[in-house]
């Protein structure tokens, strides 16, 4: 087996699969016959069709495009005014390279000169020359989010500081239903805190379309306020899309009950500690924070602003939505419900 150095497979190769398919060897019996890794010859054939539509002519076809597209595909954005249009307004618009990609492919779907790949896009940014339009593209990129957590203390669950929210429903006890996305009308919420944590702003997000709900809240974020401001948001959507809201232990969820009799939304609360029982509404405020990062005064930032935010979000394909928006999704919804 090669193990120094890793070669591409040739076109002879490729016959050599083509034809060993064809005569009903198993891939680890061809690649034993090429001198090559089962995982080569695995991941070569399910890229190209699997076992039933490997062609080793259109495979080659293909790993030259994307070859030649690797090491020059930024050029042709530079060359090719729509495609540079049509990335230029992605990224302005903060959409990640792969989302812009995938939504080029559906808008595109028979047009090949509309297609790039991801890493091309990374490089077309990394390569413009030092300027104004560098800086703002680079600023639109995502990047990846760090949690912290606190040194020291004990190992295992997190010390819980804050006080007892009565009456609260654990997520334990939410419908199992919540938990597949199929059924929609369960939401996900949670408090983007501002500078010095004096000022707030609320985030609800539906867990199957993604739809995205911003909450302009300032200094406003006692309990009172907050349940006030998510009922008032939460009835402009159709009731049958309203059925549970998943939060955090934060107190500024204290009036839930009252929230639930306002509004008919059951609210669960996630274990101290694991945000990763609000995974929809975590990835969504990591969004959020490249419009708004952490040192925002929220009581600053007018809610003629956060609902533009709030509209671009949703109108950002998403990888879960199979690079649908959610505002697509949402809708769908909303005329099935109508």
């Amino acid at each position: 087996m090669q193990s120094c150095k890793y070669l591409r497979l040739s076109d002879s190769e490729r016959e050599e699969i083509s034809l060993g398919i064809a005569s009903g060897k198993k891939l680890c019996e061809i690649a034993q016959h090429l001198n090559r890794h089962t995982s080569t010859v695995s991941r070569e054939v399910a890229r190209n069709g699997g076992i039933d539509g490997y062609r080793a002519f259109r495979a080659g076809n293909k790993a030259r495009r994307n070859a030649t597209s690797r090491k020059h595909g930024h050029r042709r954005i530079f060359k090719e005014a729509p495609l540079h249009a049509f990335v230029l307004s992605g990224l302005r618009e903060r959409w990640s390279p792969r989302e812009i990609v995938r939504r080029m492919e559906m808008a595109y779907p028979q047009d090949i000169s509309m297609r790039i790949s991801h890493e091309a896009i990374y490089q077309y940014v990394y390569v413009l020359p030092r300027g104004s339009l560098k800086k703002e593209l680079l600023s639109c990129l995502r990047q990846e989010r760090k949690y912290r957590r606190k040194k020291g203390g004990r190992k295992g669950k997190p010390e819980e500081t804050r006080g007892k929210i009565a009456d609260m429903l654990s997520i334990e006890e939410r419908p199992k239903e919540v938990e597949d996305r199929i059924i929609p009308g369960h939401w996900e919420g949670d408090l983007i805190m501002g500078k010095y944590k004096r000022s707030a702003m609320g985030t609800l997000v539906e867990r199957t379309t993604r739809y995205t709900i911003m909450v302009p809240l300032g200094r406003q974020k006692d309990a009172v306020s907050v349940r006030k401001a998510y009922a008032k948001a939460m009835r402009t959507i159709p009731k049958e899309l309203t059925k549970t809201l998943t939060y955090d232990q934060g107190k500024e969820m204290s009036e839930h009950k009252k929230f639930t009799i306002d509004t008919g939304i059951q609210v669960y609360f996630a274990h101290p500690g694991s945000p990763w029982e609000r995974g929809t509404n975590e990835n969504t405020n990591g969004l959020i924070r490249q419009y708004f990062p952490k040192g925002t005064e929220f009581d600053k930032v007018s809610t003629r602003e956060i609902k533009r935010v709030q509209r671009q979000l949703n109108n950002r394909p998403r990888a879960a939505l199979g690079f649908y928006k959610p505002d697509e999704k949402f809708n769908e919804l909303v005329a099935l419900n109508s």
